[in-house]
């Protein structure tokens, strides 16, 4: 088993690439599709990255359950991480989508908490990567800015 884990869910795509750019920055990380994940991917873990595509502001159904099934201090003394993909807030097409995602917000948040309740440490920031419309694609930059965000979980 790897110790270092990047787990993801996709509809277009976009997510699957940040996440395999995740796994690249991380070295020999295990990257996986949030339904394939096992029990067993998660032991003897140090690093774990969740993302999802944001969906009705929150993270896919996949993902939820993913995380609704890691019990308390199940993640104890891992370093986590959560991202998603999204589109910007500033490239909304309407004032009622830019009003929506300052009420409800994005995937991230969600992530970050079920992983924080699950007794992971989260030492980087949670990260958005934009993609152009609901399909995608990303929008330029995001993979290499996904990387260097990936690599700060070595800062420490």
């Amino acid at each position: 088993m790897s110790e270092k884990l990047v787990v993801y869910d996709s509809f277009f795509g976009n997510t699957e690439k940040i996440a395999q750019a995740i796994g690249v920055a991380l070295g020999d990380a295990m990257v996986k599709r949030v339904s394939e994940v096992t029990p067993q991917d998660l032991a003897d873990l140090k690093i774990l990255f969740v993302g999802s595509p944001t969906r009705a502001f929150s993270p896919s159904p996949e993902t939820k359950i993913f995380l609704k099934n890691l019990g308390v201090n199940t993640l104890c003394g891992v370093k986590a991480a959560a991202f998603d993909t999204r589109i910007p807030k500033d490239q909304a097409e309407s004032s009622f989508l830019r009003f929506m995602i300052n009420l409800f917000d994005y995937a991230d948040k969600k992530i970050a908490k079920a992983l924080s309740k699950a007794g992971a440490e989260l030492p980087l920031e949670n990260a958005g990567f934009g993609v152009k419309g609901t399909e995608g694609p990303l929008i330029d930059g995001e993979l290499e800015r996904a990387k260097q965000w990936a690599s700060g979980i070595f800062a420490e």
